[in-house]
């Protein structure tokens, strides 16, 4: 049984809609991945990101008869920032690592229905040549300049795809800078979103403040994470929530995830990232003092 989706529909789902938690008040930005039928059976349902195309098909065609449109993210920092509000029924579809079943299986379905999506792009996995990651084949610079041309918009999503938390400052600063330059170079176009590779820190608070710090020396205007919930007008560009979507989200879990039903989620999500942040510091400090204890060691023995 996954228990995610049991308290999502029986429980909190319903009580959203009791409140009056409407759509129109919070924005879901989907978060897809991989469009793949490939299993992923050593991964819990949760944190599986592979979406069959058939079920993609289904979600999209689920969106156009609901009258969602899509918007993009420079629509979403301009209402951030109290611009005009979005239009009623307005989504963010993303898809994160450039994998080239984004171009073939996507795209012709999103254009389909008259909407498009916001593709991040680890640069070192995309080339004129065609390249891989994680197993998977990618999208080239072709491919990209024809879904731009069709009003798809492109991120960041770093170069090389690091555990930024345990990459130094020059490095983070570099994967930042790199990627944003390359995309721009090869597209023609500014790039002012950027999204989170792996699990956001949440739990690591110093770190999320220096990173929001860096983003925006780099000339970011946004920051999409993998922290669950919708946004809303009162959240932090630089922090945007979004919404997992794979294989296993049937009508009825997709449905409840636009109109709020899983945003209870980031509850168990954040007290279970300060626990694993608060291990990783110690971790960390404990490095230290052995490697202190190390060198002291070495000290002593010298002649």
């Amino acid at each position: 049984m996954r228990l995610d989706r049991q308290l999502t529909t029986a429980v909190f789902h319903p009580l959203a809609r009791a409140a009056g938690e409407l759509q129109r008040l919070s924005l879901p930005v989907l978060m897809y991945h991989n469009l793949t039928s490939k299993p992923e059976k050593e991964a819990l349902p949760y944190y599986r990101i592979n979406t069959s195309p058939a079920v993609f098909r289904g979600h999209i065609e689920q969106l156009a008869r609901g009258g969602c449109r899509s918007i993009d993210f420079d629509d979403v920092v301009a209402w951030l920032q109290g611009g005009p509000p979005l239009p009623e029924k307005s989504v963010v579809i993303t898809f994160d690592d450039a994998y080239r079943n984004i171009y073939t299986e996507a795209f012709p379905v999103l254009q389909k229905h008259g909407l498009t999506a916001t593709v991040f792009l680890p640069t070192a996995f995309v080339g004129d040549k065609r390249l891989s990651f994680k197993g998977s084949e990618c999208m080239i610079w072709a491919e990209a300049r024809e879904m731009q041309r069709h009003g798809f918009q492109f991120g960041s999503h770093t170069v090389n795809h690091p555990e930024l938390l345990l990459c130094s400052r020059r490095e983070v600063e570099r994967e930042l800078k790199n990627s944003k330059t390359e995309i721009e170079h090869e597209l023609g176009a500014a790039v002012s979103a950027f999204a989170y590779p792996g699990a956001f820190p949440q739990g690591s608070p110093s770190f999320v403040r220096d990173f929001r710090r860096m983003l925006v020396q780099a000339g970011y205007h946004c920051c999409v994470t993998t922290q669950i919930g919708r946004v809303k007008a009162e959240d932090d560009p630089f922090r945007l929530k979004r919404l997992p979507i794979n294989s296993l989200d049937d009508a009825r879990l997709f449905q409840a995830k636009l109109e709020g039903g899983y945003d209870w989620l980031a509850v168990p999500q954040k007290a279970f990232k300060t626990i694993k942040g608060s291990l990783h510091a110690t971790r960390l400090v404990l490095h230290g003092e052995l490697k202190k204890a190390k060198a002291a060691c070495w000290r002593t023995m010298e002649p």
